[in-house]
Formats: structure tokens, C-alpha cells, sequence
């Protein structure tokens, strides 16, 4: 797959005419040219040439590719060792900043993911098409990695721009075939892969590491054999997709819906998630990226009836269940992607809820074996994908994948069944038609780019491995983590390394009442799909540092930078941890082993959420407030302190 739709030379823009420029890009573009592409197209080759006259010595490639952001980049110059990397708003005359953040995104996708980009001089630059020129050069600020923020420029000026910098900064030119073959190895948000699967690429392009993309695209195929044998045999079958921490889980399933989606629309694949926060932000931020891209082609499209479309993609297991329970036919839906299976509540949980909020008083099954009868109603074939996750436990009732497999037992024994070798012993039972296979486990940590094992040592740290979570913070070292006892120090921090569209925000328990001193209330709930995609000039915005989420918000989705705010539901007792709960005025000890694991279990979500860095702030306390014993809170912080974090 080509990168770029067009790589060229400034001498061979010379000898080569408009039409064939224009149509090279339109050849490459996956759908009809829209009038404002033309447009764009046209102004940008006529762009190039000037560009090509005034740097003879560049190489540029139009719409280059930036996976992580599932998007193009309309122009890049590289110029005497220096990779510049230009979008252009036609028909501006400002710059706004989700335009500069934009282009200040696609310099941060090449300097991190982009091998042959990592050691070199990176400069974003956006232009407006109809702003006047500038009376004076514009300053250049540099990050610490060689990465300037955006520049301003006409599109008069960008030429002189690029001869400035260069001979300030410049060096030896770059191979362009060389540069543009390096390995790309992005790691996007689950919004972002989201956005990108949706739009129509695949998992390998936003996958970072080859060997994550080959692990996610043979659990692919797999799959994809599995449906098509369920659909040729008439066979009702079902997956179990396991993995590390950071694999990629909800990856894989997003990848597979999409995928069925766009080669077999009439299977209707859903992905299915009882989180809903997840479900509210995923909607929200596909329908605004459709209508985003819809607009960049020239056309107007609804946002409702985007809404409408992505709403039928991913749904909340909650409301395909009640659907289910209203109408006793099959559903439309004939491939279902379970996300985070695990969770799905056991027969006690589910009878409770059936009886005292949807007024069912006879509900006898647990949720798997309830899912598994709706799914089952299809007379010919059916497929279901369970995406099974573990050691984030944070609600009473979760049944665990041992109930799927004694449902099917139980009452499905005509399913297909195929496993993972991890899941071999999950429960004691006996399955007629049982498949293991090794495609169906992500072996493969993808999540963070920056810190490879952070799961491992917070894992270490919540289990108390004081000595084992000290040395694993050694392997942090590109992962910058602190501790620190003062909050607004700690907002400072995260503002300084926030960068273009790069997220911040404050994380806390959700049983972490005594913040409240500190500004921090928990019980004021955050809006999800405001907190994680609106921009920061927005109160209610993760970055405008204000709002803290919960583990409940926050449970599969990920800030680039957090701060994780401690509060005494979780302290140490000796070389053990003490778990509490805070009602009415005082702390009370929670001595039941359930309870135990999910308030560790939160802290374990909170402090795997941050993908580049992440700083703890431990309250000082008040001796003259009994909630907020000061002597709690240092033992936490020295305990953390012990386990190798610095303090800020």
C-alpha cells in the first residue's frame, strides 16, 4: 500500500502537466471526487508548482497518510533534513485552533510512529488559503523532541517559511523513498481506531507493531472463517477472544463489526457493550467524524442521521437485552460482539434487576444464557464473539466467562464453540463442539507507546509487590510518572505536556468523597462524550482540568496524560492494603472480599488509563478532620514512593 498518493521530486513537478497531478490523486481517492476536493486539488497543485520553483531541491508527497488519525495529511515538504508537514484550509482566513491542533497532530503522529521521522526536525504548518500575509516572520517555538508548534502562514509565504527554518535548522537532505518506506507503527485511542475503522481502513494501517497487527488480523481471519462457516452450514457458533492488558480487545472486536459491516451488510454485525459511557463516547464521536469528513468532500450530511447509523453499529447490551425481552423474534442482528463478556451479570444479579426495575418477577437465567437464547432463535445460523478481559472487576454480580461456558453446557449444546487455550480450564465442563485455537488470543500489548509495561507494575502495585513494582518502574523510563502533594502543581504538569489534540484529565475513585476539600467531587458526574472529545476552552472538557472521572467513565477508554487523585478508600495498614468505604461521616472497613477487589480493582482501572504519562497526587490531609487523617495519606505516599515513582 502506497503511503502517499503522490511522491515527487521539485524537478519533476516541472515536466509534469496539471492533468496528470490531478489525476494521480483522483485515481488514488476510494470514492467520487466531490466539487470542494477539486477544488482543493486544484489549488494545491497550482500550490505545488510555485513551491516546486522556490525549493528545487524538495521532495513532496500529497495526501500522506497519518494513521493514527485515520487521516491525510494534504502536503509534505522535505527540505535540508527537515520534515515538514503542511494541511491546508481552503477558503479560511483565520486559524482556528482545532486546525492548528490538527496539524500540530499530524507532526506528533510522525515524530512518535513514524521510525524515520523519530530523530528528525519536524515542522507543522497550516494554511489558510485567504489570510493575508503576515507583516512579520513567525517565531518559531520548539518542543524538547525537535517538534515546532504549528506555524501560521499564507499561502504566499509557506515557500519563504521552508527556506528560513532550513537554513537555521537545516542539514543533510533526506532520502525520500528511504523516509516514506519507514516502518509506521501507530498506536491510536480506541476513539481514534474507532474513527478509522469506521471510515474504512484497516487494522493493520492503525496498528502499531507489526506484530500486533499480524496478532489482530489472524484473530480476524479466524473469525471471518468461523461466520462463513456458521453461514454455509446453517450453524450457530461462538468466540472467545482473550488477551493481555493493552492487546487491543476492544480493537478486535470494533475491527471485526466494521469489517462485516462494509463486506456483508445484510448480517447487521453489532458490537454489543454493557459500559456505557464507552457506547456514548464511541457514538459520538464517529457520527461527528462522518460529518466532519462529509463536510472536507463538499457535502452536508445530518448529524442525526449519522447519530442514527453509528447508534445501529454499536449499541448497549442493556437496551439490545430489553429489546429482546419486548419481542420474541429473532433480532436483525446475526453476528454480535460481546465486548467484555466476563461482565455480564450472573442469575442473581440479573433476577434482582429483572424483578425490581423491568417488573419480570419469573427471570430465572443469568445473562450470558439469556444472550445466548436471543441469539439462538435464528432457525438457520448465528455467530456471537465474546471479548473477554480480567482484573478490572468493579461492579457486584459479574458472572465471569465460566457462566457463558456452563450456559452453553447447560442449554446450547448444539453451539460451536471455539476458545482460546487460555480459557481451557475456565470452567468444569463438558462441550460437544469444542475448538481451540491460538488465533484467539492477542499476545500482544499495543496500547501504550510509551510504556510497555505499565500494566505490570501497576499490577505489582495493587498487589501489594512492593520490591517487584520498584524494579518494573525502571523499565518506565520513557513513561514519565510522578508523585506529587500538590494538586494544582499536578494540573500544571499535565497542561505544559499536553500537546495539539492530545488529551489530559483528572481521574479519581469513585468512592472518593474526602477529595472534596480539594475540589474534587466525585458525585458530580462527568458527561462522558463532553469530557473525552470536547476541546478544552469547553468547562466540562477532561482538559480543562475541573471535572474528575471515575472508573466507571473512564473503563475502556484512555487520556494521553492523567492524574490520578489518591483518597483514603485505599490505604496502607502495615505491608497491606486497607480497603474503606466513606458513609455518611465517617470511613467504615469493607472486610468483604468482593467488595475488596473492586475498590483495588478501580485503582488498578484509574492508573492504566494515562497511554504517555501520568502524575499521583496524594492529599496532604487535615489533623483537624478525622476523615482526612494525614497520617493515611503520607503511608500512601510512601509506599508509592517505595515502589519507584519520584516525586513531581
Amino acid at each position: 500500500m502506497s503511503r502517499a498518493y503522490i511522491s515527487i521530486s521539485s524537478h519533476d513537478v516541472a515536466v509534469t502537466t496539471d492533468n496528470d497531478l490531478y489525476g494521480r490523486l483522483a485515481s488514488a481517492l476510494p470514492f467520487a471526487v466531490e466539487p470542494a476536493q477539486r477544488a482543493a486539488w486544484n489549488f494545491q497543485i497550482s500550490h505545488l508548482r510555485g513551491l516546486a520553483r522556490d525549493l528545487p531541491d524538495a521532495h513532496c508527497f500529497l495526501e500522506f497518510l497519518i494513521p493514527r488519525m485515520g487521516r491525510r495529511a494534504d502536503l509534505v515538504i522535505l527540505h535540508a533534513g527537515i520534515v515538514f508537514v503542511v494541511e491546508y484550509k481552503i477558503g479560511a482566513s483565520g486559524f482556528d485552533r482545532a486546525s492548528l491542533d490538527q496539524a500540530y497532530g499530524y507532526g506528533l503522529d510522525l515524530k512518535h510512529f513514524h521510525e524515520t521521522s523519530h530523530a528528525l526536525t519536524v515542522v507543522p504548518i497550516l494554511i489558510a488559503t485567504d489570510a493575508p500575509r503576515s507583516p512579520s516572520d513567525e517565531t518559531v517555538e520548539w518542543d524538547d523532541d525537535g517538534l515546532a508548534k504549528p506555524i501560521r502562514n499564507a499561502p504566499d509565504e509557506l515557500a519563504r517559511t521552508v527556506q528560513r527554518i532550513s537554513h537555521a535548522h537545516g542539514g543533510a537532505n533526506i532520502d525520500a523513498q528511504q523516509w516514506s518506506a519507514g516502518r509506521y507503527r501507530p498506536t491510536p485511542t480506541i476513539v481514534e481506531a474507532a474513527q478509522a475503522l469506521y471510515s474504512g481502513h484497516d487494522v493493520e494501517e492503525i496498528s502499531r507493531s507489526e506484530a500486533g497487527a499480524r496478532n489482530l488480523s489472524d484473530t480476524a481471519n479466524y473469525v471471518f472463517e468461523v461466520i462463513d462457516q456458521a453461514k454455509a452450514h446453517a450453524q450457530k457458533s461462538i468466540c472467545f477472544i482473550t488477551g493481555v492488558p493493552g492487546s487491543g480487545k476492544t480493537l478486535a472486536g470494533l475491527n471485526l463489526a466494521t469489517a462485516r459491516q462494509r463486506a456483508h451488510s445484510e448480517e447487521h454485525a453489532v458490537f454489543l457493550s454493557g459500559n456505557g459511557p464507552l457506547v456514548e463516547v464511541l457514538r459520538e464521536a464517529l457520527a461527528c467524524d462522518a460529518v466532519a469528513q462529509a463536510k472536507r468532500r463538499g457535502k452536508k450530511v445530518s448529524k442525526a442521521a449519522e447519530a442514527q447509523l453509528t447508534s445501529a453499529f454499536i449499541q448497549n447490551i442493556h437496551h439490545f437485552r430489553d429489546e429482546a425481552l419486548r419481542d420474541s423474534q429473532a433480532p436483525v442482528e446475526r453476528v454480535a460482539i460481546f465486548d467484555e463478556a466476563q461482565r455480564a451479570w450472573d442469575v442473581a444479579q440479573a433476577s434482582k434487576f429483572m424483578k425490581q426495575k423491568k417488573g419480570v418477577a419469573d427471570f430465572n437465567m443469568s445473562e450470558p444464557e439469556f444472550l445466548l437464547s436471543v441469539m439462538d432463535r435464528h432457525h438457520d445460523w448465528s455467530v456471537i464473539v465474546c471479548l473477554v478481559g480480567g482484573g478490572q472487576e468493579i461492579n457486584t454480580g459479574e458472572a465471569g466467562i465460566g457462566e457463558w461456558l456452563r450456559a452453553l453446557e447447560r442449554s446450547f449444546p448444539n453451539w460451536h464453540v471455539h476458545l482460546p487455550d487460555q480459557l481451557k480450564d475456565a470452567a468444569a465442563v463438558s462441550l460437544r463442539h469444542e475448538v481451540n485455537s491460538p488465533a484467539l488470543h492477542l499476545a500482544t500489548s499495543i496500547r501504550s507507546f510509551r510504556a510497555e509495561r505499565l500494566s505490570d507494575f501497576v499490577g505489582a502495585l495493587i498487589d501489594g509487590g512492593r520490591e517487584d513494582a520498584a524494579k518494573l518502574s525502571a523499565e518506565l523510563k520513557g513513561f514519565p510518572l510522578f508523585l506529587t502533594r500538590d494538586l494544582e502543581g499536578a494540573r500544571e504538569w499535565l497542561r505544559s505536556k499536553r500537546r495539539g489534540n492530545e488529551r489530559a484529565g483528572l481521574l479519581a475513585s469513585s468512592n472518593a468523597l474526602r477529595l472534596k476539600p480539594d475540589g474534587i467531587f466525585v458525585k458530580a458526574k462527568v458527561e462522558p462524550a463532553k469530557w473525552f472529545l470536547a476541546p478544552g476552552s469547553d468547562v466540562r472538557s477532561s482538559d480543562a482540568l475541573e471535572d474528575a472521572a471515575t472508573e466507571f467513565e473512564v473503563q475502556g477508554l484512555e487520556l494521553d496524560w492523567s492524574c490520578v487523585c489518591w483518597d483514603a478508600n485505599l490505604i496502607r495498614r502495615g505491608d497491606a492494603w486497607l480497603t474503606r468505604q466513606f458513609k455518611g461521616t465517617v470511613w467504615q472497613t469493607v472486610n468483604d472480599d468482593n467488595r475488596q477487589r473492586y475498590i483495588a480493582n478501580a485503582y488498578r482501572v484509574l492508573l492504566t488509563r494515562a497511554r504517555q504519562g501520568m502524575v499521583i497526587y496524594v492529599p496532604r490531609g487535615d489533623l483537624r478532620d478525622k476523615t482526612r487523617e494525614p497520617r493515611d495519606y503520607d503511608r500512601v505516599f510512601a509506599y508509592l514512593a517505595a515502589c519507584g515513582i519520584p516525586e513531581l
